[in-house]
């Protein structure tokens, strides 16, 4: 989105682009529009749109039932998100609608806690970072391309940390709450399995129950019904690579993520997703840890 500054009751939009997306990452379709502000369109050295340009644009009314059709009942994921959705209900509140969005995620937010090693967090440095090619800077088409690009790995990584995502349920009249729903226990993570840690998994032997199992890069099923899958079977989810380490899952080739990267150098054992997928069909049963008891 591009706007013509930064107040929501002063500016106006004048670009949208919205890329939808499956759970999986896959694209399922893509919309975008410029728009008439009926305004000066404020910093053109920067987004590059000017009254010529925007003349014979549809206003946001035009397109508000279109956009509203587009957003209803997902999740809007933006970089800075509580700007773009400020912006976008302060258009709704001039036309006295209200966009279906309940929820939205700041993909701002969730790189911060990541722990990566970047001098800088915009889009840019992501999509540098993670191989994502940005070929406008400040077009709300391209920006929206990259972010879906970049959403399925900044997921995965924030999955493999058992992050809870920062959900805000979105609001008109003021700043959204922010909720974060727990996904496991209080800690954070998922409980422990219970059974005692047999190795490494062997090859063409079954996944043993114990088996500590750690999940690395963008996967098909949802990340969270993985680990809830593992654990139910009595597999151990950890977030980090160790000699401990029994199965590491990754659908990326040659090593393309870190946590790949330690499990080839400690000797552990990798299979991609099916192949987990199968072998948790048939989880041998594992020893129990030992209880101790205390004196009486």
């Amino acid at each position: 989105m591009e706007t013509t500054g930064l107040s929501p009751a002063r500016d106006r939009v004048l670009s949208v682009a919205v890329v939808l997306t499956a759970p999986d990452g896959a694209v399922q379709g893509r919309w975008s529009t410029l728009l008439d502000p009926g305004c000066d369109p404020g910093p053109v050295h920067i987004h590059g749109l000017t009254r010529e340009r925007l003349a014979g644009s549809p206003t946001f009314a035009a397109v508000v039932d279109e956009l509203s059709e587009l957003l209803a009942g997902r999740v809007l994921v933006a970089h800075n998100a509580a700007f773009d959705w400020r912006m976008l209900a302060g258009e709704g509140l001039r036309i006295g609608r209200t966009l279906p969005v309940e929820w939205r995620l700041c993909t701002l937010t969730l790189a911060s806690r990541l722990g990566l090693e970047l001098a800088s967090l915009r889009l840019a440095a992501l999509a540098e970072h993670w191989g994502v090619t940005q070929r406008r800077a400040h077009d709300a088409e391209d920006d929206a391309e990259v972010l879906a690009a970049l959403l399925p790995r900044i997921l995965s990584r924030a999955a493999e940390q058992f992050l809870e995502l920062p959900l805000t349920r979105c609001g008109v009249e003021r700043d959204g709450v922010a909720v974060y729903p727990p996904r496991y226990s209080a800690a954070g993570r998922p409980p422990p399995c219970g059974y005692r840690n047999p190795g490494p998994l062997a090859p063409g032997a079954p996944l043993v129950q114990g088996m500590r199992v750690v999940f690395t890069g963008p996967t098909r099923t949802e990340r969270g019904a993985l680990v809830d899958r593992a654990a139910a079977a009595g597999l151990e989810v950890t977030a980090s690579v160790s000699q401990r380490t029994s199965l590491v899952v990754t659908n990326e080739k040659h090593g393309a993520t870190r946590k790949a990267r330690a499990a080839a150098q400690l000797g552990i054992p990798t299979r991609d997703e099916r192949e987990f997928l199968a072998l948790l069909a048939a989880v041998a049963p594992g020893a129990p840890e030992a209880t101790t008891l205390a004196p009486t």
